[in-house]
């Protein structure tokens, strides 16, 4: 029998976990002890999801071989350093590696750290088609170590912060060099290294996403919800929440929770007490109490407002329906669906790497629901790669993709998908 191999535990740097940065001449230093070092820099950031309003950065990691590992507060810094400046400057004269990117470049961006050569190894790890890809597993496959995740979700805007979140968090940096050196060697050996390349390249090209129209419809539980005027005091509490966590910098579920504000709409309390009575069977919160005359008045003038005003049930900017409707009400649009979805699947298993990753499903509705004129008639790739780029399909993606799709076109009738037969239970003797 094979000898199992454990990982061997991560359990602090091998220089030790440094101190905080947050002061110009520590800041200063770590910067001259970056720019002698050689290679790409390790980065990561810490945010405090689910405590702050912001999604602000609260401490920042680097390594770079022979340039230290550091841990850098950025808030004393603010926005727009003059040093955080040139810490961006000599981080952009060679590769930033980062794990999931599209999470920590929005807050890195905020304060003036703005990559221009990118390796992300979660996707990286996604397209080289690793089984998981969180940075702990990676570690253990590739690296044979194994991470402690136990401040993964602390409040990380805590000041001082402990000494063992601070090793946690260097240690999120460690060996990320060495990780995306093993990930970069499996991507080009399997041929995929252009593939990633040009996912890393469009992640910094990407805009900005647009703000969300109606972000209030995100509240989760609103499949409860049958009526407009409903509807009406959900947007009412949460736009009165969200105008709160805002002005105090704290999470909206911290101040009213979504199943509260789903509770409320279904029944319309109008004085403190039955407040109360709506939300005890949830667990009434001392925090929710602490607003009730905001979330009273909310809900009244959600009431007072003329049927006309009240939302429609469906965002009028959701300009595809749900995909459950598309086999009974556009069958026409589902029937090609339905073979582009199978189709993909086959070319991304053999391929090694996950649908979503070889095309976004997005992509594919937009493509089905507005196909090139003709091409549900005549099959016409050209015109399908063209739609694919407008759409922002990468051109390697478009490679793999366009034929099957360009076929999955021109189906009338939906692809029948047999259910697996359950295996007979055994009677009870």
């Amino acid at each position: 029998m094979d000898e199992i191999t454990l990982p061997v535990p991560l359990l602090i740097p091998a220089g030790g976990t440094p101190a905080v940065i947050d002061t110009e001449e520590a800041l200063k230093a770590a910067i001259s002890q970056l720019q002698l070092g050689n290679g790409a820099f390790a980065v990561d950031a810490e945010r405090a999801s689910g405590f702050r309003y912001s999604a602000r950065a609260y401490l920042i990691q680097i390594k770079r071989n022979g340039g230290g590992l550091h841990l850098i507060d950025p808030i004393p810094f603010g926005v727009s350093s003059p040093l955080i400046a040139q810490l961006n400057a000599v981080l952009n004269t060679d590769e930033v590696i980062l794990h999931a990117s599209t999470q920590d470049l929005p807050c890195l961006r905020e304060i003036g750290i703005n990559p221009v050569h990118l390796f992300d190894t979660e996707l990286g790890g996604r397209i080289a088609g690793l089984p998981r890809v969180g940075l702990g597993p990676l570690l253990e496959s590739l690296m044979g170590v194994s991470l402690a995740k136990e401040h993964s979700a602390a409040d990380w805007s805590t000041r001082p912060l402990p000494h063992d979140w601070l090793t946690y968090a260097a240690l999120d940096v460690e060996l990320l060099v060495e990780l995306r050196d093993a990930i970069f060697e499996i991507l080009k050996t399997a041929g995929k290294l252009e593939w990633a390349l040009q996912e890393f390249s469009s992640i910094l090209k990407a805009p900005p996403p647009p703000p969300r129209i109606d972000p209030w419809r995100r509240t989760s539980g609103m499949h409860k919800i049958k009526r407009r005027d409903q509807l009406a005091i959900i947007r009412q509490l949460w736009q009165a929440r969200d105008a709160i966590a805002s002005a105090q910098d704290i999470a909206g579920g911290k101040l009213l929770n979504d199943s509260a504000i789903i509770e409320l709409s279904l029944t319309a309390p109008t004085n403190k007490k039955e407040f109360e009575k709506a939300l005890r069977p949830i667990g009434l919160r001392p925090r929710w109490l602490e607003n009730s005359t905001v979330w009273l008045k909310a809900i009244s003038d959600a009431i007072a407002l003329d049927e006309s005003q009240w939302p429609a049930m469906r965002s009028a900017t959701d300009t595809l329906p749900p995909i459950k409707l598309w086999r009974d009400r556009f069958p026409e649009k589902f029937a090609p669906l339905s073979h582009a979805r199978a189709l993909i699947d086959t070319v991304a298993t053999d391929n090694s790497i996950p649908a979503e990753n070889l095309i976004s499903p997005e992509i594919v509705r937009r493509l089905c629901w507005s196909p090139p004129p003709k091409a549900t008639e005549v099959r016409d790739e050209s015109a399908v790669r063209a739609t694919l780029a407008e759409l922002g399909a990468r051109p390697w993606q478009i490679d793999l993709v366009a034929s099957v799709l360009a076929d999955a076109l021109l189906e009338r009738e939906p692809l029948v998908v047999e259910e697996p037969v359950a295996e007979p239970t055994p009677e009870t003797p």
